[in-house]
Order: C-alpha cells, then structure tokens, then sequence
C-alpha cells in the first residue's frame, strides 16, 4: 500500500472511477435540503486541456468538494460550448489538408463533417478534466447543440422578436474577411502596429482642411468631413464643402461633438461605411453610405480605377497619387491598436451589412442593477467598474453570423420578397407573404455568445429548473465578464425573472514566466496533462491554488515540484501514523492532551480548521493553502511526529496514538477539496468508524 515515493499513477485512475460509480457527484444521490451550484464556464469542443482550464476549475472543484462535505446537495453543471467561428475554422483547416473547401461540400455536407469532428474530439477536453480530479456531475453534460438547447436558443430569439428587441437593419459591422462573418466588439482582439499617419489636403472653395488618417485606402468613400463645434478653427467653415481628392466629389463639412479637437488637425474624415463610429455619425447627419470595400477585403466598383485591389494594395497607390496630385501634405511615423479577429486574428474590416441586432438598453439596465443592488456580487470588486462601464455604453448587440455552424436563425423569407420574412420555430406550409414559394429559412447563424448566455437555464428539464435554478456562482479569468457573465444576468432577468446566480469570481490569468500570454499557437502554452503524467494531478492542483492569490500567475514550474514533494510528505506522515496505529482500537471521541506538545498540536489543528472553512467561504483558496501547508509540514510533521516517537517511550503512548490518528484524519479532511486523490487514497486505509468515502465524508 505505501510504497515510497507515493506514485499517482498507481492511484489516481482508481480512485476517480470510485468516486464516478459512487453516484455522489449527482446531487439527487446527496442528502440534505440546502443547494450549492455552479455553472462550469463551457469549454469549446474545439479544445484540449490548457493551464487556463486548469485554473478554471480547479478553483470551482474546491468549493465543490468543500460544500459536499458540508453536507449540501451540490452540483456542478458541465458540458460543452458548440463555439461556431472556432469549430468551423479548425473543421476548414482539417478539410483544407485534404485538398477540400467547404464550398465544394455545401453547407449540408459541411456541417455533417462538423458533427463527425465533434462525435471524434467533442468530449476529448470532458475527458481531460477528470484527471484532473474534477467533480462535476458528469450525468447533466449539456452540449449546446442538443436538441433541447437548441429548442430554447430558439425561443430566446422569438422572444426578443415579439417584444420589439430584435431587429433587422444595415448598419456598420465589424467584419472578418477570413471567417466570412460579422463580429461584436467583444470578440475582438487588438496588437499594436507600427504604421503611419497620412495628412491629407481636401481642397475647398472656402478653405482648404487637412485630415489626418492611418486609412488612406477608406477615403474613396468618405461622405463628409467633421470638425467639432468649439474648435474656433474650423467655426466659418461648418456647412461649407470640400472637394474629395481622386474622386472629386463635393462632401461638406459638417460638426459632431463627439470630434477630439486634440487629435491631428481637429479635422476627421467621416467614412460611414468603414468605420463604426464614422456610421454613427451619418445616422445623425443623414450622410449616404458608400462601401469602397468588399466582405473579402477587396476595393468594389464604388472605389473607382482601384477596382479589385486588395485593400492594402489599394493604399499604397492611394498614396502615390495623392503624392503626385500635391495633395499629401505630410506623413509620420505613428503606433496604433489594430483590431482583429479573436478566433483567426485576422485584421478586421469594418464594412456594412444587413445583420440582426438585439437592443440593449433595458437588458443592459438589468444586468447593472442586479450588480448596483448586490443581488449579484462581482469578486473582487475592482471589476464592477469594468463591468458598469461597458454596460453604460453599450451599443446594439450584432447576433447575426455568417457562418454555418451554429444555431441557424429561425427566420424564413420568402423567395419572391427577400425583405419580407416570419420569425417562428417551424416554417409555415405555405408562404404568408406571396401564398406560392416555399419559404426559405435564413443562411445566417447566431452569435455563439447568444447561447451560452443562456447556459445556467437552457436545456435543463423542468424538475431541473425547479430544484437547481437559480445557482450560486461562476467562476472565470476576466475577459469574459461582458461576454459571458453579464449576458447570463440579463438573460436570467428576462427569462427566468430572477438571476442565474449570486456571485461571479472574476481569476487571474496564468502568463508565461517572463508575463508573456501563454499560447499554444505562439509556442508558449503549456500542457497541464504533461504534469499530471509526470508529477500527478494533485501536484498539479497544489501548483494552480498555490500560485492563485487573485492577481495574474506568472507561471513557475518550481510550484508543481513543491507540490510533488508535499504529496511524499503527506505519504509519508499517514504511512508513519498508521504504522503506528495498527492494532490500535480507534476511539471516537476527541483524543486528550497529556503534554503540552499535545495540547499544542490540537489547538493549532483547531485553528487551521476554523481558518481553512473560513478563507474557502472567503474564496481565498490560495491563503488556505498556503496556511494547511504550514501548519502540516511545519508544526504537525517537523514538530509533533518527532516527539510522538519519544511519547510512544512513555505512559502517554495510548493518547499519542489517538491524537495522530485524529490530527491524520482531520488533516486529509481539511486537504480534500485540494488534494482530493491522495487524501481519499490514505483514508481509505485508515481505522475510521463507518467509514465512507472522503468524498462525502462530515466536513
């Protein structure tokens, strides 16, 4: 049994399945009246185990454990995020391999290779986490493909439809030329660029008016030029026009507040159809809208002679025209943020395009009162104020995609009218508008965002929803707290008429050593399979939690290491105790002190309990941790094991080995939630009056 050094590979797998076939992650298997549930953040089916869902859940599994113990009913709720943009561009590499693109499949034929893909990989990341030693109830798994989420992502969008939320327009879009589809603007990333700022010359009869841009290609369809109403520079020419340089067209100059006087010359191109808030302001000022660039990324017929070019391409000779024509006043050396696709990190094109939006203000009004009121508590608080900001701010929300993987909108058009259309679960046998075509369901797909906010409610059975909605807490890094947690509270207001649930535990992010992102594209991921093989998954917990104090972890391997070592410490502790304790008759009663040695030992195993279940309910697991560490190694291990052996010399020998035995016992306890496979392994072997499983054995 204890072999040295402890060896996981011996034990872990076991003990894993032990806890599975006991039925005890299910809480309908648990006795007690009080609930304790979390909503596991949905890993894509795209993915394998990375350190970011190491931490995800390893926290989570913590509380878990801890409350199960306590004797409540808990339940973690697992599956898997459909993850449409993603899915569909690995599935494309993979065909891309084989000579094959999607187009040459169809849509129909595409997406049956996506359902081969995930039938293959789908649950491979599900799999990871149980080694892991995660806790979760593996018999709710909820894909958000499945027929009954499906159904109510469905729903959902009817929903908003019939309240007037919901609507169809052309508008200004960020678009991603690689994948094909609209974007919101929190699926966007941004790198630094080192580029430059162009000053360009708009010739007028009144005045002439330089802009500065770092877009030359965009002007070709610049309707207007905007200047802000103080800036006394530009006051005599508000209302006149300029001439458009190359295309020589008459625009005006009109004034917008929301114009940086500070920014270049105070003079802003207004490019409608290329920017989104240039869009926002043609909305006001009723400009015309003209697209100069495609949703390839390619100069349309609008853009005159630069026809066909790529939009870079174009730029350059842009640039050289305007150079010939004098109009190119100046151009300097200039860093800037570029977005750019979250998924393929292509450079985004902002173009317009027919989408569907969902309005935000109310929703939005929601989700910060829920968290102004403390219904929802964001830990730690200095997230609130990224949280109110953008809520505060919030433009429409793109739902449409253009991809097709995904949930495919419930919208038919009819095929005589394509501006007219039926929103509905099923299409109507006849056409409503023409009574002849057979409706057309739309090609678009939604947002993958719009159906995982639904996550803590959608696909759940109605006994389900009565006895487990709403839940207690998520638990995820920080860029997604608009994306997905915010979603969630307005979702759960409006649909279920209270919140999804109490508390969001807004983590770290796990960097490199040297603070670099880690990326497994870029080289600089790391596996956390690779330690679980090599050094066990409790090793590997203790270096997650270890590290884990609320700020970004710039991962230090030393941490798995010294989590090895604390496995063979706490091997080798239990292997002397029961040693010691063989043949011994147990009592249940607390053991008591006869030395001043013991005395010591129980107050301080009274103490790290206390502050252990404190600091877990705190959700300061890292202090916990770092707290058992010391009170284990250093007082219990370096102090008391050493006089117990000159105890067991002594009239004091029958209460030493009382005392041991509970300190071991109480200590595997206290470790549980975050060494769960080694703690259950030892108390397995331990003289314990109806002994269960550690796993839900009285906290």
């Amino acid at each position: 049994m204890f072999d040295s050094p402890y060896d996981p590979k011996k034990h872990e797998e076991k003990i894993y399945k032990l806890w599975e076939n006991s039925g005890y992650f299910n809480p309908d298997n648990l006795i007690g009246k009080k609930t304790f549930i979390i909503y596991m953040p949905l890993p894509n089916i795209t993915g394998t185990l990375h350190m970011g869902h190491a931490l995800d859940n390893t926290l989570p599994d913590i509380l878990i454990r801890y409350y199960r113990m306590k004797g409540i009913k808990t339940l973690w709720l697992p599956g898997t995020d459909h993850a449409g943009i993603a899915t569909q561009y690995v599935v494309e590499k993979e065909l891309k391999k084989k000579g094959i693109s999607r187009f040459e499949l169809g849509r129909e034929k595409f997406i049956e290779k996506v359902w081969e893909w995930k039938k293959e990989y789908g649950n491979l990341i599900l799999e990871q986490l149980k080694k892991l030693g995660i806790s979760a109830d593996w018999s709710r798994v909820r894909f958000t493909m499945d027929e009954a989420y499906a159904r109510d992502v469905k729903r959902a969008f009817i929903h908003y439809y019939k309240k007037g939320w919901l609507y169809r327009g052309l508008r200004t879009v960020n678009w991603c030329p690689r994948c094909g589809t609209s974007l919101s603007e929190l699926e966007l990333e941004y790198k630094d660029e080192e580029t430059k700022l162009w000053h360009i010359k708009y010739p007028g009869r009144n005045g002439d008016v330089t802009v500065v841009t770092t877009r030359p290609e965009t002007m070709l369809g610049d309707t207007a030029v905007a200047v802000n109403p103080r800036d006394a520079r530009y006051k005599k020419l508000i209302g006149k026009t300029v001439t458009l340089p190359i295309m020589n067209r008459e625009i005006p100059i009109i004034e917008d507040e929301i114009i940086d006087q500070s920014f270049g010359t105070g003079a802003v191109k207004v490019t409608p159809a290329h920017d989104i808030a240039d869009f926002e302001i043609s909305e006001r000022h009723k400009l015309p809208i003209i697209q100069v660039i495609d949703e390839r990324g390619k100069m349309t017929k609008d853009a005159g002679k630069y026809e066909g070019l790529k939009a870079i391409e174009a730029r350059t000779k842009i640039v050289e025209e305007l150079t010939r024509l004098g109009l190119l006043l100046k151009t300097e050396k200039y860093s800037h943020r570029v977005t750019v696709c979250y998924r393929c990190n292509s450079t985004i094109e902002p173009i317009p395009s027919k989408q569907w939006f969902l309005k935000m203000s109310e929703l939005a009004k929601m989700a910060l009162e829920a968290v102004k009121s403390g219904t929802v508590k964001i830990h730690p608080e200095n997230f609130k104020k990224p949280y109110y900001a953008w809520l505060e701010n919030i433009r429409d929300w793109t739902v449409s995609r253009q991809i097709w993987w995904g949930h495919q909108l419930p919208v038919w058009f009819c095929k005589n009218d394509p501006e007219k259309f039926e929103v509905s679960e099923e299409k109507s046998k006849k056409c409503l508008f023409c009574n002849k075509c057979e409706m057309e369901q739309s090609p678009d797909i939604l947002d993958t965002w719009f159906s995982s906010a639904l996550w803590p409610f959608a696909g759940f059975r109605e006994k389900d929803l009565k006895n487990y909605y709403p839940g207690d807490l998520v638990m995820n890094a920080r860029e997604i707290l608009n994306l997905w947690d915010a979603r969630m509270i307005f979702s759960g207001l409006e649909f279920k008429g209270e919140v999804p649930f109490k508390n969001v535990l807004i983590h770290g992010t796990i960097l490199t050593k040297d603070g670099k992102r880690m990326s497994k594209s870029l080289g600089t991921g790391i596996d956390p399979l690779k330690y679980i093989d090599q050094y066990g998954a409790d090793a590997t917990r203790f270096a997650v939690i270890w590290q884990a104090n609320g700020q970004d972890i710039r991962w230090d391997e030393t941490a798995v290491l010294a989590g090895r070592k604390f496995t063979n410490k706490i091997w080798n502790a239990a292997r002397f105790v029961i040693e010691k304790t063989k043949n011994v008759k147990i009592k249940n009663n607390a053991p008591k002190a006869k030395t001043e040695a013991d005395k010591k030992i129980l107050e301080s195993l009274s103490n790290i309990k206390n502050s252990v279940e404190k600091d877990i309910e705190d959700l300061e697991f890292n202090k916990a941790l770092h707290n058992f560490y010391d009170f284990f190694w250093h007082e219990f291990c370096d102090v008391y094991l050493e006089i117990s052996k000159k105890q067991f010399e002594s009239e004091n020998k029958e209460s030493t080995v009382q005392i041991l035995n509970r300190i071991l016992s109480e200590s595997l306890k206290l470790l549980h939630p975050f060494m769960p496979f080694i703690t259950e392994q030892i108390y397995q072997t331990l003289e314990v009056k109806n002994k269960k499983l550690l796993l839900i054995e009285p906290w």
